[in-house]
């Protein structure tokens, strides 16, 4: 048996983490640049997107967790023998990756025997969590760890999010998209994003807001199709419009034909808000372990 752990942009439930015995470590937010909130600890998603839809303009910063909050959580798994697996959010967008790795490297000074997977899930929000949780069926179905490490590698390069945002801002501020939003922001248009292998790119540009939904769901339905959908896990992640999220992921069903992992589906939470504003909505997929060729 192993211990799962992952920085809080996986955005998994409450209700889920309890569930599976997963232990979260919050990464920052701060709306001076100075001070800085543990994620869902010291302040709430919602608190976070109230702030920003109330102040259009305003852009809160995030931060990554230090080595000492690592080195803490580790050590209290490795004193008792007990294997980590530590999931972080895209190496590209954070440096909690590294700031876990240091922890790491300072437990194995004292105790070489411990066992410490650091795993750059090379995603981010839904999709982080949907890693999380084909590590967790793994665990569940009693896969030992060094087995379960050698799929997780082909699970990640599998793993797509397809998504829309409500504003182009947050990415342009936060440099997350680069000459896609510069492009795309001279025309009045936002894209159609597919998140891969730990980096954004451009799947299709549009003005309208269910258009753009519409091309998210041809994306990843084409990606789906190419790869057989019965071969791959589904799930959505949606911003401040709860309502909406609930009514795509009744969409998403209907139009791709398949049955969402409710598990999975996440309120897209403080770390990604902070970067792609109030109103991100989309698909995260990832192939089923079990269909892994061996």
């Amino acid at each position: 048996m192993f211990k799962i752990m992952s920085d809080s942009a996986c955005d998994l439930s409450n209700k889920y983490v309890k569930l599976h015995d997963i232990t979260i470590v919050p990464l920052l937010v701060s709306f001076d640049g100075e001070n800085f909130m543990r994620d869902a600890v010291d302040i709430t998603r919602n608190e976070v997107y109230e702030k920003m839809i109330q102040n259009p303009g305003f852009y809160p910063k995030t931060s990554l967790p230090s080595i000492e909050t690592y080195y803490n959580i580790f050590k209290e798994y490795t004193d008792q023998g007990i294997p980590v697996v530590c999931f972080t959010i895209s190496m590209i967008f954070s440096g909690s990756f590294n700031s876990a790795n240091n922890a790491k490297d300072l437990i194995l000074e004292e105790n070489p025997d411990a066992n410490i997977a650091i795993i750059d899930s090379k995603q981010n929000t839904v999709t982080q969590g949907l890693v999380i949780d084909q590590m967790v069926r793994m665990r569940d179905a009693g896969i030992p760890l060094e087995d379960a490490l050698k799929k997780m590698e082909r699970l990640i390069d599998s793993s797509r999010i397809f998504f829309t945002v409500g504003s182009l801002d947050y990415l342009q501020m936060g440099g997350r998209i680069g000459k896609v939003a510069a492009a795309a922001s001279k025309i009045d248009v936002k894209p159609v994003i597919i998140m891969k292998n730990g980096d954004i790119g451009l799947g299709g540009i549009g003005r309208n807001r269910n258009k753009l939904k519409t091309k998210v769901l041809n994306v990843a339905n084409k990606y789906l199709t190419e790869k057989g959908k019965d071969n791959f896990i589904v799930s959505v992640g949606y911003g401040y419009d709860a309502a909406e999220g609930v009514k795509f992921m009744n969409e998403v069903e209907e139009t791709l034909g398949v049955s969402l992992n409710s598990e999975t589906n996440v309120a897209i939470g403080i770390v990604s808000a902070v970067h792609t504003g109030p109103y991100p909505i989309g698909i995260g997929v990832i192939q089923k372990y079990e269909t892994l060729d061996l």
